[in-house]
């Protein structure tokens, strides 16, 4: 474990890169909003799943994997499940138990790790009333027609996450207009259930029974699992407002703390072959989708190319999600186990490599050192070579890559099935017969023929041995 791990992060309350410094080294703690188990999780919801899976895995390499604690929920009560459940015709129950399976399972595909804490928002539906009734005698909060409302002009930096004024949040649309509102901007903390949807006794001061509203959900959570203040909170741009100011809000002003969390941190959009992703377009694309489908690109993905294609750009930056990423992203991954997965990892990510990881998650550079490495190692034969691939594949399988065989990888790999693997090995070890005898004619016509099926050999030789090796690569 490292004592000064110099990890700087990009912090979106200061609007500044700043040294990350935990409130208490032996426990950091990090929460990340989680889905909204209605639906198949789209390629945008992907993005926060790996970016703060890498940030989880950092951390855990500076600071010890028991000194981490990643919390990310489920929001398993929400209007979206009621009209989903009810359009089915089948119970809440069903739409979320089913959802939250398949989402489990894409983002096991995109070799996420299980964060330390995956708490359900309907197992803390108490410690939401706590905080809603101490909001309310802090007068932060109001009742009125059996909705429990936040009053925002209590707080007097209020909107500071998000840096708008009031006029510009209630200019800016997602404000729920109502009778019942003292000022357009309060929000929704609890409210009455209709017939069918869930309920549960109310806060006090509310006859009616009712359920809560989002925002109150993910303060509620962070606060149970890590306290009143914490070290990270990371989500999706499109979070910042109004669902991040409004946890800010709610958090602080029911605590009576100076921040929720001393670093926030926000992914970029994701947008969809140049447009913004919408299924009136038809351009909607979920991880399954991706996974297992022939939806995008006519093919099927490999969950470690989503991967890569996720950390290609820096994690602030938008990315265009095309067939061309995808594309490029598995061509590396190729390259990386054929000349890479065989070898064993150092004991630690080199130093080359880490510092870029610590810059506000710079894996962009981070791969650019890989590719070095990668490069020294194929085009050396000694020590030096197999000491490059070792660092490589350390760094890789940090950032989550690498988790398979070569043989697992190219005979999933859609790239790869027409490719026959014994008969492709058999024609190299017949030609490293026809080299050994010097028929180099012979040699070259194997390597021809294979060519002319997108079959691309590449020659080297055993880094400890010096034995003549040969490697093959789809080329489409």
């Amino acid at each position: 474990m490292s004592n000064q791990p110099g990890i700087r992060l990009y912090n979106t309350l200061t609007r500044q890169k700043e040294a990350f410094k935990p409130i208490d080294a032996s426990n950091v703690r990090m929460y990340a909003c989680g889905p909204t188990v209605y639906d198949f999780a789209h390629i945008g919801n992907a993005r926060p799943i790996i970016v703060f899976d890498v940030l989880f895995r950092l951390l855990r390499n500076a600071f010890g994997e028991e000194h981490v604690k990643y919390v990310r929920n489920i929001t398993d009560v929400d209007d979206k499940i009621n009209a989903r459940a009810a359009s089915e015709g089948v119970s809440i129950e069903d739409v979320t138990s089913r959802t939250t399976k398949q989402f489990h399972a894409d983002i096991a595909a995109l070799g996420v790790l299980e964060p330390s804490v995956e708490p359900r928002a309907t197992d803390h539906i108490e410690e939401m009333k706590d905080l809603i009734e101490t909001l309310v005698a802090r007068g932060h909060a109001y009742v009125a027609d059996d909705h429990a409302l936040f009053d925002v002009a209590s707080m007097a930096d209020y909107g500071a996450l998000s840096n708008r004024s009031l006029d510009e949040m209630i200019a800016g649309a997602r404000v729920e207009v109502a009778s019942y509102k003292k000022n357009p901007t309060d929000f929704v903390l609890w409210k009455p259930s209709r017939d069918g949807e869930p309920s549960w006794e109310s806060p006090s001061g509310i006859s009616a029974n009712g359920r809560p509203g989002w925002h109150i959900e993910c303060s509620a959570m962070a606060a149970k699992h890590l306290g009143e203040t914490f070290d990270i909170h990371g989500g999706g741009i499109d979070l910042t407002f109004p669902h991040h100011e409004n946890e800010v809000a709610q958090s602080r002003c029911a605590h009576g703390t100076d921040v929720m969390a001393n670093v926030w941190m926000h992914n970029g959009f994701v947008q969809v072959e140049g447009e913004k992703m919408s299924k009136s377009l038809g351009n909607f694309i979920t991880i399954n989708d991706l996974l297992e489908t022939e939806k995008f690109g006519g093919r099927r993905w490999p969950g470690e190319v989503l991967r890569l294609a996720m950390l290609m750009s820096h994690y602030r930056q938008p990315i265009d999600w095309t067939v061309q990423r995808l594309e490029e992203a598995e061509q590396v991954l190729n390259t990386w186990y054929r000349t890479l997965v065989e070898h064993k990892a150092s004991p630690e990510v080199p130093e080359r490599i880490m510092k870029h990881i610590r810059d506000d998650l710079n894996i962009h550079e981070a791969v650019g050192e890989v590719f070095t490495l990668a490069k020294q190692a194929s085009n050396t034969t000694n020590g030096e070579s197999s000491s490059a691939a070792a660092d490589a594949v350390a760094a890789l399988n940090m950032l989550g890559f690498l988790q398979q065989s070569e043989e697992e990888w190219f005979s999933f790999s859609p790239s790869c099935d027409s490719v026959d693997l014994s008969e492709v090995q058999s024609h190299i070890n017949a030609r490293l017969n026809s080299i050994a005898e010097k028929d180099w004619t012979k040699a070259d016509e194997i390597r021809d023929e294979l060519l002319s099926q997108g079959i691309q050999l590449k020659d080297g030789k055993d880094p400890e041995t010096g034995a003549r090796t040969t490697t093959w690569e789809v080329k489409r």
